[in-house]
């Protein structure tokens, strides 16, 4: 299931367009609709330039959208960011054991290559930016990724590089939702 955020305002026509256009898709989505007309930073961010369609907290469209480019998109983002980021991570109440030896080099795999195993304990990945603006903005687009999705990474932030490190903090280890969370992570600098 896909997550669309569908940044609008009452009574405009192009935003009913856009939406309908996401249900024709064919995708199958989960559609949440945010007013900016509700919140004035939303109002100052977005204010000529709605509707704007967010897909898995990465903005995809502004204005307009049809159900072909919107399928492409998602699928493209499948291509290059892998099933994982599809997925959903799931809250961990604690009592179960972390990945280790053979399970957890089969979920790394999923993955690919880009982050480190720390220990069996963690995964942590470097990202390199022209500037600070640049990294800052990374930074933000992963904090959003982190409260949609209820799991947050440790996150060093510096001039032009971000470091990420993620772990299940319940069970002190790694769950298949850590690696969830850095495909998400990862496709955000696919776009």
């Amino acid at each position: 299931m896909v997550l669309v955020t569908l940044y609008t305002r009452a009574d405009c026509p192009l935003c009913e367009k856009a939406k309908a256009a996401i249900l024709e898709s064919g995708v199958p989505v989960t559609i949440e609709e945010i007013d900016i007309d509700d919140d004035p930073g939303l109002r100052r961010r977005y204010t000529d330039d709605i509707p704007v369609v967010v897909v898995d907290g990465v903005e995809a469209f502004c204005h307009s959208v049809d159900p072909a480019r919107f399928r492409e998109f998602v699928e493209g983002r499948l291509r290059t960011s892998g099933a994982l980021a599809m997925e959903k991570c799931v809250p961990c109440r604690g009592g179960v054991p972390p990945l280790k030896g053979e399970a957890l080099r089969s979920v790394a795999g999923e993955l690919g290559n880009a982050w480190r195993i720390v220990d069996e304990h963690h995964i942590e990945r470097d990202f390199r930016f022209a500037d600070f603006a640049e990294a800052l903005s990374f930074t933000n687009a992963v904090g959003a990724i982190a409260e949609r999705e209820g799991h947050h990474p440790d996150i060093h932030l510096a001039w032009g590089k971000v470091r990420i490190a993620i772990w299940t903090h319940k069970i002190d280890g790694l769950t298949r939702s850590d690696f969830i969370l850095a495909a998400k992570i990862d496709a955000v600098l696919a776009l």
